[in-house]
Parts: C-alpha cells; structure tokens; sequence
C-alpha cells in the first residue's frame, strides 16, 4: 500500500469510526429504552469520538513521516533503516486496526479506564467494559407534622434521617457484587450485601444472587425505598411483608423473557439474626409478565406467594402498620399479638398499567399465620394509587423485572431545565379484623414529586388517615392528617 492509499484509507476510516459509534448508539438506545436515555447516548459518542480523533491524529502523523531509505554505502545503516521502516509500518498497521475496530464496536480498544457520572457517581470501567467498580450511596432527610387526632399524643411533629447508606457494588464480567450499610437511628445494619452470577439458560438472561438481598416480593415491597413513588411503601408490602423481614439471607434466582420475568428464592433471617435460635426459612416466588406493550406504555399483571417455617425464637406476631408515614409510630393499626406461631404464608395479587406519562397499579394481598392457640388467622391489605408526570416523561417502572426504578429527568435542573413534576394519589385498606382483636384502618395519600435530576428528588405527602384499634393506648375510631416532606438524594 503506497503513501497516497494509507492516507486514503485513514481518511475512510476515521470517517466510518465517527459515524459507526452514533448508528450503535441509536440502536442501543432503542433496545434499552428502559434504562439508557439520550444524554447518556450523547456523552458515550463523545467520549468514543475523542478516543477516534486521537487514534486518527497518531495515524496522520505517521503518515505525514517519509519512509526511511536504505544507504547503499554502508550496510548497517541500510539494515537500521529497514528495521526503522518496518517498525513504522507495523504501528501505522496496529494504529489502523484500533481505528477500524472503533468503528466496528463503537469502544475504545485499548486497556485503559473509563469513567463516567450519569447515574450521580463516578463509575470506573475497563478498557473493555468487564469490569466496573461504583460507589453508592442515600441520604434521606424527612419533617412530618400529624394533627386532628383525638389523641393528643398522637399530634406530633418532629424530622427523621430515613436513611443514610454507603456502599460500592461492580462487575468482574459475568459476576458481580453490592454491599450497603445503613446508618440511621443511630445504628449500623447491613441491607443488601451478595455476590451475583449472570448467564443464559434456553435463549433466556438468568441472574443468581448468594447473600443478604431485598426479596422479590410485591410491587413496592421489591422495589428500593428510594425509587417508590411515595414517601412510605404501601400497604400491601407492609401487610404481605414476612416475619424474617424485606431482606433475606440465602439463594435467589431470576429469569428474563420478552415482556415476562419469574423469581424463586429460598432464605434464611436477614444478617441482623441474633444466632441464639434457628432461622425462621422462608421460600419466595413471584412472576409478572406485560400482555400488552407497546411503545406507548405496557399493561402488568403480577403475582407472588411465599411460606416461611418460623424459628423458635418467634413466640408470637404483633403486627402494627404505619399509616401515617414512618416517622410517627403512634400512628399505627394494630392486628394484635397471635400466640403460639408455628408458620405463616401469603400471596399478592397485581395489574395496573403505564401509558405514556401515566399510571396506575392496584394490589392486594392475604397473608395467613397458623397459630397453636386460635388456628388460622388471615391478615388482608389492598392498595390502589395513580400518577402522572407532568412534564412528559416516562414512569420510572421496569418491564423487565416489574419495579418501580429511577425516573428519567428530561431537563434535570443542573443542567438548565426545570426537572420532571409528578402528582400521585394512593389509596390503602389494613383489615386486621380476622383476629379476635384486630383493627381496621385506611388512608388517603397525595404527593407530588419534584425530580431534580435522576438522582435527588423533593417530596410532599398529605396523608388523610383513619384507625380503629382494639388493644394499646388508642383504641376506639380515630382520625388525622399528616404532611410529610422529603429530600433526597441516591446514587
């Protein structure tokens, strides 16, 4: 190849790389509408068209460099230029091959590390992307204010640190890691910590997860706290929630497919267990799959069952839901202490559906305790709540795995724009009432959300509440109001 047909070919090559990376982007971005949005398409088309430009600068200069000529006079010079000469055309060789390969892939080809912030922090990658380390971490700062109660002690108004977690999760190609502590109340616990595995079983993804991780388990109650579109998780994930806890340290399984997924699990008590008694062991299933979806939204139905065969440190389960956010915890429907416990189990029920910039879900949930003393008793929960974003964007909601997840800002505030709004009403029901002295309540919940980038948000929550007990300090029908306001901030 002569001179002239080096610079050509170069020149095509370059030109093929910088657009190659944009046409991968745009197909990229189409089979991962869920997770990948513009900005970050843009930002890795920039980053690969510098890594193109330098390659193509190194090319351009070696091209510009007369070939060494041999001295015929003296035969070691001769042989030292050959040498030079073939060492120039090896790394003119090597510098094309990096170019075409840009254009091939769209990723840099060498082996240095990567780093970019679109999820809020630093991630650092590989050259070749199989292995990434992130930092994570929350901070959620709440004040709530709860009045019209007839009880005085019940009108109480005071912040809380939520949560406030540290950790790091990352890839080592197929395998994977998360670690989390969580440091509010004063007091440090472990939430999710576990090794991951990532393969294809029949043409399908599958995920296995060994630790302590959130159990797969209704719609809120499977989804992190940051990601839920109000303050506190709803009804059904408390009511259905397991005695062993949201975490679960054990063996747990996903599979993927086209519009469905399914999940089973198998758990011991969370690493918070004491290890003076047994754990309580528990297995878990649920599944969703999306009938219907487009590119204008998807409809979901979801179902869930678990058992658990309680250790025997648990004498007895007292329920007691919060009704008014989490801070107040007078403010709670009490099911009454079961005795004598043996095992316990429920199942959850789901649909809804996104469309566009909207939603709507409802979810019911019947979790049975078998007792020794008084036989069978059913504690049931039901929860229906709609949104809408106001500024245009889509739901944060997965159809892959069938969770809320991070809402996508269009035009996050540190960038110029105003943020998404959302506005949301939910609607929960407790029916402790099976028991011989349970109560009864229910809530009215509004909020409206304001995303400042994908990663914080502000909250408003107006809980309009009512409780009827039959045991502890409020018994008899009562009612209130609680405002509750939220910052955060999760990456």
């Amino acid at each position: 190849m002569n001179h002239t047909d080096r610079a050509a070919f170069a020149l095509a090559l370059s030109l093929a790389a910088c657009a190659a990376p944009a046409f991968a982007a745009d197909a990229a971005g189409r089979r991962s509408a869920d997770t990948t949005d513009d900005a970050d398409l843009r930002a890795l088309v920039r980053q690969q068209a510098e890594q193109i430009r330098e390659l193509s600068r190194r090319l351009s200069e070696l091209e510009r460099r007369p070939p060494a000529g041999p001295a015929a006079a003296d035969p070691v010079q001769a042989q030292v230029a050959a040498a030079v000469a073939d060492t120039r055309d090896d790394e003119l060789a090597i510098l094309q091959a990096q170019v075409a390969q840009q254009a091939a892939t769209g990723r840099g080809s060498g082996d240095g590390a990567r780093m970019n912030w679109r999820k809020g922090a630093p991630e650092f990658a590989s050259g070749d992307g199989r292995m990434t380390f992130r930092p994570r971490g929350r901070l959620l700062l709440d004040q709530t204010f709860t009045r019209g109660s007839a009880f005085a002690a019940r009108n109480l108004s005071g912040s809380d640190l939520a949560s406030a977690r540290l950790g790091a999760e990352g890839e080592f190609g197929p395998l994977g890691y998360k670690v989390e502590a969580d440091f509010a109340g004063n007091e440090v616990t472990l939430k999710d910590a576990y090794l991951s595995y990532d393969t294809r079983l029949g043409g399908h993804a599958v995920e296995f997860y060994l630790g302590n991780k959130l159990k797969d388990r209704s719609l809120d109650g499977a989804t992190s706290g940051v990601a839920t579109p109000f303050m506190e998780r709803n009804a059904v994930a408390s009511v259905g929630g397991m005695q062993s806890g949201y975490f679960g340290l054990g063996l747990s399984a996903k599979v993927f497919g086209d519009g469905w997924h399914a999940s089973l699990a198998v758990t011991g008590d969370d690493v918070g267990n004491a290890g003076d008694a047994s754990d309580t062991v528990a297995y878990l299933a649920r599944a969703h799959w999306n009938p219907l979806r487009g590119g204008d939204g998807f409809v979901h139905l979801g179902g869930w069952y678990w058992y658990e065969q309680l250790g025997a440190d648990v004498a007895s389960i007292n329920k007691t839901s919060p009704v008014a956010l989490g801070w107040n915890d007078q403010v709670r429907v009490s099911a009454s202490s079961i005795a004598n416990v043996d095992n316990d189990r429920a199942w959850g029920a789901e649909l809804g559906a996104v469309y566009r910039s909207g939603w709507l879900f409802g979810e019911r949930t019947v979790r049975t305790i078998e007792s020794d003393t008084v036989g069978e008793v059913r504690h049931k929960a039901s929860s229906v709540y709609a949104g809408w974003l106001l500024t245009g964007e889509k739901p944060g909601f997965s159809r892959r795995s069938g969770v809320w997840t991070a809402t996508r800002v269009l035009r996050p505030v540190d960038q110029g724009g105003i943020g998404a709004f959302e506005l949301a009403l939910r609607y929960d029901r407790y029916d402790f009432t099976d028991a011989a002295r349970g109560g009864d309540g229910d809530a009215w919940t509004l909020g409206l959300n304001w995303y400042l980038n994908d990663w914080s948000r502000l909250m408003l929550n107006y809980v309009w509440w009512k409780t009827d007990n039959k045991v502890g300090a409020f018994q008899g029908p009562d009612s209130g109001r609680t405002l509750g306001l939220r910052a955060q901030v999760a990456f």
